[in-house]
């Protein structure tokens, strides 16, 4: 199953366990990112998992480009070039006190990539599935417009195509963020996002629903993604339920709308601990992407999706790390958490 992931990794930069930014004077370093995480998950899962990006020469963009291959993913297709690569500092919350990012990522080296430059037809040669986020289009004019190519040589490929919105209010507006991504979903077969992203990137409310509450209407969901579904004949749309708690426990669940059949899934709902909650809605679409192309019904790879993700939020780091036989055993109903002997 050849899946391909366009995006930009950056180097992520942590203070140790919860401590806050330089409470002592180190940061951990390691390397992630929305198309990346997704990428990795695949690959995890058995995928033939390519990952096209643009990293400069140097020492630091090849460390990233090794991150990736020792997860298994195939990185022929990365371009080298540019000054820089994307930063970002991730401080994990703890009970009340929220998780914080602070971006560096201007005039990055995915950011100057200019269109025409990448050879789309050769990359999606017998690719079954692309995947990208409204990350990416975030970076600017240049990588929106790439964005786009992407899009239509995956359609032009025929392979499957997955937006997650991923609406990053530090990076655009929501003015900006629906006057880019709202022509884009000519292409898009599945979509992916929260209720914050459908707001701020479709520009389609969810009533009804408090997620710092917890309180969840799934008919008012359900509404959404029909609405979303039928406006951009979009084949299925998928929204992640996070009830956050505190940044220590969310309640965390998902459903999916399938525009051919009316047909709308909930799946099972999990209380999940917190270790590490980014790259959680990655790792739902890494495992609904996975669900769907190894055959599964909707609703089982829903389930899967699902499962996989609550795992990856126990691990610290962007990238997922856990097995298929590790999701199913959850997706079963072991979430006892016994020491496997």
């Amino acid at each position: 199953m050849k899946t391909v992931c366009f995006g930009e990794i950056m180097l992520r930069l942590s203070p140790p366990g919860f401590e806050r930014f330089l409470q002592t004077p180190q940061l951990v370093a390691t390397f992630g990112g929305g198309e990346a995480n997704v990428a990795v998950c695949l690959a995890q899962f058995g995928c033939d998992s390519h990952y096209v990006t643009r990293l400069p020469s140097h020492a630091i963009g090849e460390a990233a480009v090794k991150a990736l291959r020792a997860e298994g993913v195939r990185t022929d297709h990365i371009l080298r070039g540019g000054d820089r690569i994307g930063i970002y500092y991730a401080e994990a919350g703890a009970s009340q006190r929220a998780s914080q990012v602070i971006y560096d990522r201007e005039r990055s080296a995915i950011a100057a990539l200019a269109p025409g430059t990448i050879d789309w037809t050769t990359i999606f040669a017998d690719a079954q599935w692309f995947h990208c986020t409204g990350i990416t289009p975030a970076l600017g004019d240049q990588a929106a417009a790439c964005t786009r190519e992407a899009l239509q040589g995956a359609r032009a490929a025929g392979a499957r195509v997955s937006m997650d919105l991923n609406f990053r209010k530090k990076l655009w507006t929501e003015q900006k963020a629906q006057s880019v991504m709202r022509p884009l979903m000519e292409f898009v077969d599945v979509v992916i996002a929260n209720e914050e992203d459908i707001q701020s990137v479709l520009g389609f409310q969810v009533h009804g629903t408090d997620v710092t509450s917890g309180q969840l209407d799934l008919e008012a969901y359900r509404m959404t993604a029909a609405e979303v579904a039928s406006t951009f004949d979009c084949a299925q749309v998928a929204i992640t339920l996070r009830e956050s708690h505190s940044a220590s426990d969310n309640g965390w669940s998902a459903v999916l709308y399938e525009k051919a059949t009316g047909a709308f899934h909930h799946s099972q709902h999990y209380d999940v601990r917190l270790i590490d909650r980014i790259g959680g809605g990655d790792s739902f679409a890494g495992g609904l992407i996975y669900g769907l192309l190894s055959g599964r019904p909707p609703v089982d790879a829903l389930r899967f999706a699902v499962a996989a993700s609550a795992l990856k939020q126990t691990i610290p780091g962007d990238f997922n790390r856990v097995s298929v036989d590790e999701v199913e055993r959850l997706v079963k109903g072991d979430g006892s958490g016994r020491v496997q002997r």
